[in-house]
């Protein structure tokens, strides 16, 4: 076997590559766009490389075929606040080969070692969370867009290797042909309607404040529950949003106020996913017109959650199930669409799995981010729940 470090256009190429061989006979996986894994590992677009540094590698067997890839990658803003400074490592494929896979996982290893680390993290991203997180270990069925998916015998490699379960994360679905509980939204417009409280929906002409407000949200509902957590600036949702200008709805972006201030957010988007699957990878002029064909088709007819939260002040007073409720109004003129995918909820958040289950949701998917301690005798402990904090 050869392990090659990606360097140049060739190698860039390969380690994009990789992934189709390894799928090239699953028909339920979906090809991620070459450019936005490409992008992922570009530090003239991926801000993650302002604090942290990436390396990835390809690997070939004898006959000089590919076989595998690996990333491995630094965030130095919160890689020292862990027990142990922590790495991470991810866009791991390889063919179920636990020798390919150990040497994998060992260049991955070795790289953050030599870089001061004494753990890693995986699969990951190098970015945010809502992205390529997690190792998926039940519900092999549809992947929604940047959602991680992969073959079964992944979790044998990782385990067999030595990674344990850092926390675990749930999937879940919604049937939007399936009426909500008349209990659950009698008081879900209740709350809607209250003195004080204001629901809207993103428009392009208000981004700017859209944009802001949706930070400030964000970072208020999260800090409970990230371990080390990395507020979330603007112009990062910015980015998100006019990337996918294309297919964004801007009924499916919602902000509660109350008395001005924003006190919850939600984020949905159709899931392109079910586009992309007949582009392999590929933005060519083709591919581009087909895609426009397709959604003006509605092929499009699963949304993906991407995010729901509220500043802990409102949390319990059902400011959750009011923005659903203003959303499911929304829905309701767009029948095209008939599933939600809420991407995943931590094992480390009970409230918000209590939201997902309260409006219908049912646990679908499974996935697990692992970690692994350099020193075999290190004591290992599991992100820390609400109750250990």
């Amino acid at each position: 076997m050869e392990l090659i470090k990606v360097t140049d256009k060739k190698t860039r190429k390969e380690f994009i590559k990789v992934s189709k061989i390894i799928y090239r006979d699953e028909n339920t996986w979906v090809c991620p766009l070459d450019k936005e894994i490409d992008a992922i590992f570009d530090p003239g677009k991926n801000v993650y490389y302002n604090h942290g540094e990436a390396e990835r590698w390809i690997l070939k067997d004898n006959n000089n075929k590919l076989t595998g890839r690996i990333a491995a990658f630094i965030d130095y803003n919160t890689a020292h606040s862990q027990d142990q400074p922590t790495g991470g490592m991810g866009f791991f494929e390889c063919l179920n080969d636990k020798k390919a896979a150990y040497l994998l996982f060992d260049t991955a290893k070795k790289w953050l070692k030599e870089k001061g680390m004494e753990a890693m993290d995986g699969p990951i991203n190098f970015g945010e969370s809502d992205k390529y997180w997690g190792l998926l270990v039940d519900g092999f069925t549809h992947p929604s867009y940047e959602i991680a998916y992969n073959h079964r015998y992944y979790q044998d490699l990782f385990e067999s290797y030595g990674f344990k379960t850092y926390y675990k994360q749930e999937g879940f679905h919604i049937d939007l042909t399936k009426e909500l509980s008349e209990k659950f939204m009698k008081i879900a417009e209740w709350v809607a309607k209250k003195p004080g409280y204001e629901f809207k929906h993103f428009t392009w002409k208000e981004k700017e404040k859209f944009t802001e407000d949706f930070a400030e949200a964000f970072n208020l509902a999260w800090t409970p529950y990230k371990e080390n957590f990395e507020p979330l600036k603007p112009e990062y949702i910015r980015k998100t949003l006019t990337k996918a200008k294309a297919i964004i709805d801007e009924e499916f972006c919602w902000l509660a106020y109350h008395n001005g201030r924003p006190i919850a957010i939600s984020l949905m988007y159709p899931d392109v996913n079910m586009i992309l699957k007949y582009m392999n990878g590929k933005l060519s002029l083709w591919n581009k017109l087909k895609f426009v064909y397709l959604k003006q088709k509605k092929t499009i007819t699963r949304i993906r959650g991407v995010l729901l939260g509220v500043i802990p002040k409102f949390q319990g007073l059902g400011v959750e199930a009011a923005v659903i409720w203003n959303i499911e109004q929304s829905v309701k003129n767009k029948p095209q669409y008939k599933e939600v995918e809420l991407s995943w909820v931590a094992d480390f958040n009970p409230k918000m799995r209590k939201i997902f289950v309260m409006v219908g949701g049912v646990s679908a998917k499974h996935y697990i981010t692992y970690r692994y301690l350099f020193d075999r005798n290190a004591t290992f402990k599991r992100y820390p729940m609400p109750e250990e904090k």
